[in-house]
């Protein structure tokens, strides 16, 4: 991995590989969709993964299964319904999780990566929404840059605050353009990134006591990653294909 922004790409590489098993199964289960319809039904429908499938490898799902399978708030951050939604949140990713990372370091990126996500998905859920994407946690991301912004008055820091907002706007046009874009777990996951940001040193641990204390949350959240594909993998909900 990149030296500079290991963790972000861990993540664009996790993602990627779930896509590419989640488009075998697919495969397997014979059921790629059609290219009937218009254009953007089309693009939408191009390696298109089959719901089933998005459910067994962790969606998020309405309130309460979420609280009962907990697991799948974590999950559904590195599933992808099709090749359009993988590539645009992958680009986005790119785009703004590497500064994130050279800011905080990569042990509280990614504790704030997936509370954000987790806070998106709390969100989709209790509005009743079958739910997967990194857009929720990488909104939560655009969240923690503007709560930075914010805190710092520098000409820097205002041009990246607009361009923040800039995301903001496209990110609500295509929500409002697109159907199923899951607009609330966007909204959670931003909310939960400023929220978290508020509270957070916007600077990379300075000292031995800071370092222990963001080595800490950056293992307390590998944990609970691993641990939420553990229950994925071995839960009762067995493939029918």
């Amino acid at each position: 991995m990149p030296s500079n922004a290991p963790v972000t790409y861990f993540i664009l590489s996790s993602c990627c590989l779930l896509y590419g098993v989640s488009l075998l199964l697919t495969i397997r289960a014979g059921q790629i969709p059609g290219m009937s319809g218009g254009l953007l039904s089309t693009l939408m429908n191009i390696g298109g993964i089959h719901s089933f499938v998005l459910y067994r490898l962790g969606a998020s799902l309405p309130y309460p299964r979420d609280v009962l399978q907990p697991w799948r708030l974590v999950t559904a951050c590195f599933l992808h319904a099709n090749l359009m939604h993988i590539f645009f949140n992958m680009w986005v990713l790119v785009d703004i999780a590497p500064a994130v990372e050279e800011l905080y370091g990569s042990s509280r990126f990614f504790f704030l990566y997936t509370v954000s996500g987790i806070g998106g998905y709390l969100l989709s859920g209790f509005v009743g929404h079958f739910s997967i994407g990194a857009s929720g946690a990488i909104v939560g991301l655009i969240g923690v840059l503007l709560a930075m912004t914010y805190r710092r008055r520098s000409t820097g820091m205002q041009m990246l605050r607009e361009q923040m907002w800039r995301w903001i706007i496209y990110l609500a046009i295509w929500g409002f353009l697109f159907p199923g874009v899951d607009n609330m777990a966007h909204l959670g996951g931003g909310l939960t990134g400023f929220f978290l940001a508020s509270f957070m040193m916007d600077r990379a641990p300075a000292d031995a006591g800071e370092r222990t204390r963001a080595y800490a949350l950056g293992w307390l959240t590998a944990v609970a990653v691993l641990a939420s594909f553990a229950f994925m993998i071995f839960s009762r909900n067995r493939f029918l294909f």
